[in-house]
């Protein structure tokens, strides 16, 4: 399963994790620590499905909020930067989307956008659109491309 892997390369390279969710509400935290073990790489998980718990819990800037919405990238990225100051974290991974249902014609259901931050690192974003499938499995397949993103990131490290 991909958290063993994650939890593997974590522990090789002495590499902790953080997480900063919105639509997936822990969903992330909670398949990475579901293994014995976690302990050693997950630090923390901040669940901030509030513009308010976005911006009191890990810094997102109101201008931020208000230019481009909860729902974009650059959101995402101020969600994963804030979970690595706010952690003792190498990595930290972020969410913010719309599982659904609904959404508009500019911000469609199924549309997630992902931030990943390293220490040292610019950290970098991505929007993925999986279309409106039903809340359920936008959420599932959330976390699954996020734990992706950690992975791969993990596994590039030297």
């Amino acid at each position: 399963m991909i958290c063993q892997q994650i939890l593997d390369f974590a522990l090789r390279s002495s590499c902790s994790i953080a997480t900063a969710e919105s639509c997936t509400a822990g969903m992330i935290s909670a398949a990475l620590t579901d293994l014995p073990g976690s302990s050693a790489v997950f630090d923390r998980g901040f669940v901030t499905y509030s513009n308010a718990a976005k911006m009191q819990m890990l810094g997102v800037l109101p201008a931020t909020l208000e230019a481009h919405g909860a729902v974009s990238e650059q959101v995402a990225r101020e969600m994963a930067e804030g979970a690595l100051r706010h952690s003792a974290a190498q990595i930290a991974v972020s969410v913010t989307g719309i599982a659904g249902p609904g959404g508009s014609e500019f911000k469609p259901e199924g549309r997630v956008c992902f931030g990943l931050a390293r220490r040292g690192q610019p950290c970098v974003t991505e929007t993925v659109e999986f279309g409106a499938r039903g809340r359920a499995q936008v959420r599932l397949a959330t976390r699954d491309h996020a734990l992706q993103l950690i992975l791969r990131a993990l596994q590039a490290l030297p």
